[in-house]
């Protein structure tokens, strides 16, 4: 057993909340060791978020180039060159990794590379990478932040398929044949519509009655609309039985639906059916730290786990699964752990999902509203109503929103649509300040702007009884 080292904090896992708390206490004279597997600075930049996004814009550079003869610019011909997509993503990886290095090596922090595991109180023992042997870490505190991996479900033959995860689908150096999607969420549809510019026959398979089960009926619609415009097959109520062949040669999906089962065959297989937490095996037993029935770690509304001096960031501790959410995490944890009190449950999340047109929501819903109780006023303005939409050609979708019945407060927004996640922030922002929404009905916004469709739309709420 190697001798135990003392550090002020551990944190289990480099992901985005935990490095920059990291980076935070490292200036602040703490002593800091993080703990991190495999994935400098956490899934985020290496594997998804980033990566992600850049694979999609090179999607959305494909789609303008293949439809320039409608804005008067003729092409003869267009080739999608899958490998150098591949590198141009990879090279911001690398940027990205070097920026984390001098993080680290500028705070002080330590980043050990190895698997950590608890084996005792606030005390994590670490396999270092590479055969280097081990080392025992004891912290005044500990925050685990080891995040969540894509859900595998136990299907036969899934793995015997070797499906794609979201991870391999943007590690790809050829573009497939037919990529079949398995979940019609956020992940699968953003590959799928990316897949499908880059020239891959497409279909999503989807359990549900509607594409994004937790989104309003006429938003998934929308979302429906925009996929089968760009020549997406979309199956919905379609419940997978079975898997046959291998991800990358030939296989066939069978799966059942109200009608009885049915087939489809294609070259790829992609699964994006949710997200498992990465809290199983390390040990949390040991360290008295609790999950729930799910398998995240048990925090109250401080982040702090069940375990005392131990905290939790990000989607292991059950936040929202988004990278925007890990930071106000960190800026949780960092305040508390200063002896302050922030909350989780006070705070307004953004959603946005990055199709070509995104979709962005913040707030309550209209269905969220009905089901809390919350008497509302609904207003919505189809995106060809907006100017801007004219010059651009970017006419699907909608803006709608949710204003109380009782106030003239705006409770949330959603927006289907051209720049959608920034004109989202607007409304945000607007809901931060508690604003009538008067306020933006009777605003001058610039002109020929997205932003100004703000005052067709806010016109359209219905008054107060």
């Amino acid at each position: 057993m190697p001798p135990t080292e003392q550090f002020d904090v551990i944190i289990l896992g480099s992901g985005q909340g935990g490095k920059l708390l990291a980076w935070h206490l490292g200036h602040s004279g703490k002593k800091v060791a993080v703990v991190e597997r495999r994935w400098i600075g956490g899934s985020c930049p290496e594997v998804a978020c980033l990566p992600s996004k850049n694979e999609l814009w090179s999607a959305h550079v494909a789609h303008l180039v293949q439809n320039a003869a409608n804005f008067g610019t003729l092409v003869d011909t267009v080739k999608i060159d899958i490998r150098k997509v591949r590198s141009r993503k990879q090279g911001m990886i690398d940027r990205v990794v070097a920026f984390h290095h001098g993080a680290y090596k500028e705070s002080g922090a330590e980043l050990i590379m190895g698997s950590g595991r608890f084996v005792g109180p606030k005390t994590i023992e670490v396999a270092l990478n590479n055969g280097g042997g081990t080392r025992l870490l004891a912290g005044t505190e500990v925050v685990v932040n080891v995040g969540t991996r894509a859900t595998i479900p136990d299907m036969p033959g899934l793995e015997e398929a070797r499906a794609l995860t979201h991870i391999e689908a943007l590690e790809l150096d050829y573009v497939p044949a037919h990529l079949i999607v398995l979940g019609g969420g956020y992940v699968g549809i953003e590959m799928a519509q990316a897949y499908r510019r880059f020239g891959s026959r497409v279909t999503i398979i989807e359990p549900g009655r509607q594409l994004m089960g937790r989104e309003e009926v006429d938003v998934a619609d929308e979302i429906r609309n925009v996929l089968e415009l760009d020549g997406i097959d979309v199956i919905l109520g379609a419940q997978p039985v079975k898997v046959l062949g291998v991800s990358g040669d030939a296989v066939t999906l069978v799966f059942r639906t109200a009608t009885g089962e049915r087939q489809v065959e294609g070259s790829d297989v992609l699964v994006a059916v949710g997200r498992t937490p990465n809290t199983d095996g390390i040990g949390l037993e040991k360290a008295g730290i609790e999950l729930d029935a799910r398998g995240f770690i048990r925090v109250n509304e401080r982040l702090a786990a069940t375990a005392a001096g131990v905290w939790a960031i990000g989607e292991c501790a059950g936040s929202p699964h988004f990278t925007h959410v890990s930071v106000d995490d960190f800026r949780i944890v960092k305040t508390n752990m200063a002896g302050g009190s922030r909350r989780t449950d006070d705070r307004l999340v953004p959603y946005v999902m990055f199709t070509d047109p995104p979709l962005a929501r913040v707030g309550l819903s209209e269905g969220e509203a009905q089901r809390k109780g919350i008497s509302v006023r609904v207003a919505k303005l189809p995106m060809s109503n907006v100017l801007r939409t004219e010059a651009t050609d970017e006419s699907m979708g909608f803006m709608k929103v949710v204003v109380s019945a009782d106030d003239d407060r705006i409770l949330g927004f959603t927006m289907i649509g051209s720049e959608a996640g920034e004109v989202m922030s607007a409304i945000q922002t607007a809901i931060l300040a508690e604003l009538p929404y008067t306020k933006l009905r009777d605003a001058v916004f610039a002109h020929l702007t997205v932003a100004e469709g703000f005052g067709p739309l806010f016109e359209n709420v219905p008054p107060r009884e």
